[in-house]
């Protein structure tokens, strides 16, 4: 069986080094490190997880608490969190959020773990203080706490603002948001933002007529759609135009108003929020707000949670707030647009 000795000679480094790579691989540049897991997998050489753990007192694992895979912002998350933390030699147990989030807790806490990603806490959820007493690194992404904690967020309120800004700049009047739970940030804001906006304009003589609607779920993993949309039909208060606080929802929105018989956007025009990977596909081509420069809150937050783990002997790195807000910017394609003058 090859040895650490056999990985530094094929790789042409320290025995030092190859312990680096394997123990703290952030001290290492990404030349060597590369050169060393080359090596690695070439030998087929397993480390001594056991061994390595004992001395640095780090289990080398990560523990993640996602959302729900049938929303394509956490397929997205997931695969970049793992993808990274494995370059850097962590093992990620990935434990899905189902509403039960207590239980969930409790499972992770029950293993040892060297820092803790999530994007399921809530607004002013207490489970917080129990992982600062703990002593636990750990940061949000997509959701935030109102006050404590390491996050890395879109700009949600600016997100709504431009969304609904989009749609009056097309000519829309009668607008419909649908939302989600004032309990979680990612959802509170959008919607702050969106109503910021609406009330900004509604006085001005340009938006004479403005009628806005707003529906939030309080569950959002399968809102009742379609009952909702007869709703508007037996009713005749379809909106020309609807605003979804995730892209989620905003497909979930189009396949409903296909289901009956109406066109995206001849019909109704829709737009999401969030940008991910689905939405730019030839098959959906929505438009949506998403960050400005395209990068992912899941590859930015285990990012800056590893930087935590690394430095924990480090004082000042420890105390120092990780709260960090992305820039936002419309991405238009092919589910919104003006209405006809008549």
């Amino acid at each position: 069986m090859p040895s650490s000795k056999d990985v530094a000679k094929k790789a042409g480094v320290s025995q030092t080094t190859v312990s680096r790579v394997l123990n703290n691989p952030l001290t290492v540049s990404e030349k060597t490190r590369a050169k060393v897991m080359e090596a690695i997998d070439a030998l087929g050489y397993i480390p001594d997880a056991n061994a390595r753990s004992l001395v640095s007192q780090k289990t080398h694992t990560i523990s993640l608490i996602s959302g729900p895979l049938h929303n394509p912002f956490f397929v997205d998350s997931t695969s970049e969190i793992i993808r990274y933390a494995n370059q850097l030699g962590y093992k990620v147990n990935v434990h899905f959020s189902d509403g039960e989030i207590d239980s969930v807790y409790d499972m992770v806490l029950s293993h040892k773990t060297d820092g803790l990603i999530m994007s399921c806490v809530l607004f002013n959820d207490p489970i917080v203080y129990r992982f600062q007493k703990l002593n636990l690194p750990f940061i949000c992404f997509n959701r935030r706490h109102e006050s404590v904690g390491n996050y890395v967020e879109m700009d949600n309120m600016d997100a709504g603002r431009l969304a609904v800004r989009h749609l009056l700049s097309l000519g829309h009047r009668d607008i419909l948001w649908i939302g989600g739970s004032m309990l979680m940030s990612t959802f509170r804001h959008r919607y702050l933002g969106f109503k910021e906006e609406c009330d900004r304009v509604g006085g001005l003589p340009a938006y004479q007529g403005l009628r806005i609607k707003t529906v939030n779920y309080k569950e959002t993993d399968y809102p009742d759609l379609a009952m909702m949309m007869h709703s508007l039909i037996n009713n005749q208060a379809m909106p020309t135009a609807i605003c979804a606080a995730t892209d989620a929802l905003a497909i979930e929105v189009m396949n409903t108003l296909i289901s009956l018989g109406y066109s995206v956007p001849d019909d109704v025009s829709v737009i999401g929020i969030d940008n991910v990977r689905n939405s730019a596909t030839p098959l959906v081509q929505l438009t949506t707000i998403g960050i400005s420069d395209q990068s992912q809150l899941g590859e930015i937050a285990i990012r800056m949670l590893i930087q935590k783990i690394e430095s924990k002997d480090n004082a000042e790195a420890q105390t120092r707030n990780i709260r960090i807000t992305k820039s936002v910017s419309l991405f238009e394609r092919k589910t919104t647009k003006a209405l006809a003058i008549l």
